[in-house]
């Protein structure tokens, strides 16, 4: 909450230490910023052009005579801002005068007294507010920045498409959804018992840590809802860039839906591995594989039971101890299945039967590829276990980017909110893919690299010749900062 001006803040908190001097501290610090990695992410972000081709997709109805921070300059305050912990637009009114920000953004700084002057909340909130009582926002008096989503959403894939220096054998697309709790009266926002509170439930495509479409939907649709049509677009661009390249479409089952399957298999190198849920005739048709996953099961422990009876007495109670040390028995096995309507046609279900003291452990999965491509074990181990990482990707976009921050009150405006942070995402995992690859934050977290990287104190001295940063001599991680610019510098600028 940004305090207000009758709010009384002292001007120095005053700590007590024993047999030493006091500590006092105070913020009255001119030119000192915590923020001094942010010239690694202001550099990359010139380079990649990525928050400047953000703002080619919005149109800016001011009067351009009369306006002080261009829509360039209001998208990267407002990225780098959420790619530095700020994620509330009210951070950025007394983020407005840091110099650090200034020049990020490209603002020019003098040497003087005049303080540096950003955009503060109000004309960010233009920026990101899509009021639902404008219909044409080049006659809105307020509200004349208008966003086109097709454009952004086009972006997204253009930049996935443009990490790579050559086109891919193979690439795995991930279909996957989560939830954005609400706490107000948000529009289409409804309470879905399965998350347990009122949400939104945006669709995800990922290809590994790329972020191809961040699609904010209502939570009382159909978890496939507006699967298709997103995947369609997705592969088309694709293949626009890359025609040779095989793609691999894998989600849980909520995905196994005849429409998604039938139109992979309409399409030449696309296929799907996705989850199929359990059902009274796919448990009858992997019967054989339990007995055998049984039989494995039951001789393994009978061994070592027998071992164990030789050194301590006999009992129920041995055998309960004795079975958590065995090893669970693993059985697949490739099915061929036929739903009674909604499938149009027979398709290959592998089972994966696991046996252990607790039971056993049916799962399914349904794919295109076929048993000589892909064995039945290596296609669920291989092929579809790996999704689970996509979880790792909502933890860094809700967790540390705060992705799930969509309190305003239309749909459009938290719609745009969540391309801000994902921009802001694919910002960071360039900063990841390109810069730090051969440092020990290779496979760091969005807040691990933002802790250790890019919240570095430091003092800026503005003079006519230039301007100083001066980190910590102390930093700990200067030898991967020095890595880091390194790599930055060898990237081919735009043009």
């Amino acid at each position: 909450m940004t305090p207000q001006k009758t709010d009384c803040i002292p001007e120095q908190f005053k700590f007590e230490q024993v047999k030493l001097r006091p500590v006092v501290v105070n913020f009255n610090g001119e030119t000192v910023t915590s923020d001094a990695g942010l010239t690694l992410i202001a550099e990359l972000d010139r380079k990649r052009e990525i928050t400047s081709r953000l703002a080619a997709c919005f149109k800016d109805y001011r009067e351009q005579n009369r306006i002080e921070h261009s829509v360039s300059s209001l998208i990267a305050q407002r990225v780098y801002g959420l790619i530095m912990g700020y994620e509330d637009i009210n951070d950025h009114e007394t983020l407005r005068h840091d110099v650090m920000f200034a020049l990020a953004v490209g603002k020019s700084i003098t040497s003087g007294q005049q303080p540096v002057s950003l955009a503060g909340k109000s004309t960010l909130n233009r920026l990101e507010h899509c009021p639902e009582n404008v219909s044409s926002k080049a006659d809105s008096r307020y509200h004349r920045i208008e966003h086109d989503g097709e454009a952004i959403e086009k972006l997204l894939v253009d930049i996935f498409l443009e990490s790579y220096t050559k086109p891919p054998r193979q690439i795995i697309l991930d279909l996957d959804v989560t939830d954005n709790l609400v706490h107000g009266h948000q529009e289409d926002s409804f309470f879905n018992p399965y998350y347990k509170g009122y949400c939104y439930a945006p669709l995800y495509i990922f290809c590994g840590k790329h972020l191809l479409v961040s699609k904010l939907r209502a939570s009382n649709v159909d978890p496939a809802e507006g699967a298709l049509p997103e995947l369609q677009r997705v592969v088309k661009l694709i293949r626009e860039c890359w025609s040779n390249v095989k793609i691999l479409v894998r989600g849980d089952s909520a995905y196994s839906r005849e429409d998604i399957m039938a139109w992979c298999e309409s399409q030449v190198e696309v296929d799907y591995v996705f989850g199929l849920a359990q059902n009274s005739r796919l448990l009858q048709l992997s019967q054989s594989s339990q007995y055998r996953a049984s039989e494995e099961y039951s001789q393994k422990l009978q061994t070592i039971v027998e071992f164990f009876e030789t050194l301590f007495t006999p009992s129920s109670e041995l055998t309960k101890q004795v079975a958590t040390l065995v090893d669970n028995s693993v059985w697949y096995c490739s099915l061929d299945y036929k739903t009674l309507e909604s499938w149009s046609r027979n398709r290959r279900v592998v089972s994966k039967v696991e046996y252990s003291n607790e039971g056993v452990n049916t799962r399914f999965v349904v794919t295109s590829l076929s048993t000589k491509k892909v064995p039945p074990g290596r296609l669920y181990t291989q092929k579809y276990c790996p999704r689970g990482n996509v979880e790792n990707c909502f933890k860094e976009q809700k967790l540390e980017l705060k992705s799930d921050k969509t309190s305003t009150h239309t749909f459009a405006g938290n719609q745009l909110r969540l391309w801000f942070t994902s921009i802001t995402y694919v910002l960071m995992n360039a900063l990841r893919d390109k810069c730090l690859a051969k440092t020990k934050l290779k496979n760091a977290t969005v807040g691990t690299i933002r802790t250790k990287l890019l919240k570095l104190g430091a003092i800026i001295t503005v003079s006519r010749r230039r301007v100083l940063i001066a980190i910590s001599n102390a930093c700990p991680y200067k030898d991967i900062f020095a890595t880091a610019y390194n790599y930055l510098s060898r990237l081919k600028c735009p043009g």
